[in-house]
């Protein structure tokens, strides 16, 4: 199976420029590609994972990766398949941010003796000449073309800034440079980036009258329709201090049953035969095809070790009640008020609920727990001695757990 009908057969793709171009390109090791990343965060998320995973495939069959940091796109606003502009962040903050996602991509994508590329957009954005720009890339986009895409129409009703409008333009602008000075063919991204990449293609056959190609991914979601990666408490993180290895392990063997095989698929490095044969397990058989899922992806950020420590702890929990290896917030006696804490306290310092009005409605509503002891007063309280020792096991939900411990 070549790597273009292996990426058909996993799932992987969405939209195509030319098909059988892209499919020359990547099956003969020839494409240099780039996927770009937005430094909004100090850390990639889960929903960055199915790029880095798509990347390591790519160059495992000797294809060239660019990641691009988008230092500079990251300074406005992007509007794509979102309803509300993002917050604006100092050039300090995306510069740290852009550090820390180079060490995180490390771990996936062999960077040695220039097998990939990290560049960030901050270099040639941030130094243009409004007029030349306007000047030598303005006359090839049509704003009524621009209009007609899907992530613009979303934001017409509500309004759409003009800052917001030029991110189309960068994006391209991006692509554009990448060609021109590495070499870079084709482009890579969400199936919600589809009218961006197409701009990219496009101005670079207009200014420079070669070809060029993009190729979207499909978003993985789960069957609730929630985007990849999100929990009630949060963002899954690739940081270990942010998302704990058995947090992310817990995320994945605790996926919705309808996404276990299409994650496999997508994310995972076994066998699309071996996958295969998992898509008529049912029952138990299928919880053991979510703790393969989970093994092998917190495997492929944390580490094989890492990754047994999590499964490890994740079936002493279910099996003997054992919180080893269970994510620990540690309390302080500053954390105390007359020498107790409420529960409600205690769901919100674990970052089990953002807030204690939400701690309030998930015990009204059943789902909070602590010792495997259903909790439905919101005003129950523990004391300094109660945390001492093991500590507490506070439940929400069926998947997020936590151990509360005071020094």
């Amino acid at each position: 199976m070549t790597i273009f009908d292996e990426l058909k057969e996993r799932g992987l793709l969405a939209q195509l420029t030319d098909e059988e171009e892209i499919k020359e390109l990547i099956n003969n090791g020839k494409a240099t590609f780039y996927i770009g990343f937005d430094p909004t965060a100090d850390s990639l998320h889960v929903g960055h994972f199915m790029a880095l995973c798509l990347m390591k495939r790519l160059q495992m069959a000797g294809n060239k990766p660019i990641a691009l940091v988008g230092g500079g796109t990251g300074m406005i606003g992007d509007p794509s398949g979102k309803t509300d502009m993002r917050k604006m962040l100092t050039k300090e903050d995306i510069a740290h941010n852009c550090e820390c996602f180079k060490k995180q991509m490390s771990k996936f994508i062999d960077f040695s003796d220039g097998k990939a590329l990290i560049v960030n957009n901050a270099d040639w954005l941030l130094d243009l000449n409004y007029v030349e720009m306007l000047r030598e890339i303005g006359p090839h986009f049509s704003v009524n073309r621009m209009l007609t895409a899907e992530c613009y129409k979303q934001r017409m009703e509500r309004g759409l800034t003009f800052l917001e409008f030029n991110y189309m333009i960068m994006q391209s602008y991006d692509f554009y440079v990448l060609f021109q000075k590495y070499g870079c063919n084709m482009q890579f991204g969400g199936d919600d980036q589809w009218s961006n990449m197409l701009g990219g293609t496009e101005l670079i056959r207009r200014k420079l009258g070669k070809d060029a190609y993009a190729m979207t991914i499909n978003l993985l979601l789960n069957s609730q329709g929630k985007k990849m990666g999100k929990t009630e408490s949060g963002a899954v993180w690739l940081d270990p201090n942010k998302t704990s290895p058995f947090e992310f392990f817990q995320y994945w063997r605790n996926v919705a049953d309808d996404d276990v095989i299409k994650c496999l698929k997508m994310l995972t490095f076994l066998p699309i035969e071996e996958i295969k044969k998992m898509e008529s397990w049912e029952g138990s058989e299928l919880n053991k095809a979510k703790e393969i899922l989970a093994f092998e992806l917190t495997k492929l950020v944390h580490g094989e070790e890492e990754a047994n420590r999590a499964m490890e702890s994740a079936r002493s929990i279910f099996s003997a009640g054992d919180s080893a290896g269970m994510p620990t917030v540690e309390l302080t006696d500053e954390d105390l008020t007359d020498g107790v804490i409420d529960i409600l306290a205690i769901l919100q310092k674990s970052e089990l609920v953002p807030s204690r009005g939400e701690g309030r409605r998930a015990i009204e509503q059943g789902g909070v727990s602590v010792n495997n002891d259903k909790i439905t007063d919101t005003k129950l309280t523990f004391t300094k001695k109660e945390l001492e020792g093991d500590g507490i096991i506070v439940r929400r939900g069926k998947k997020n757990y936590k151990k509360i411990i005071i020094k």
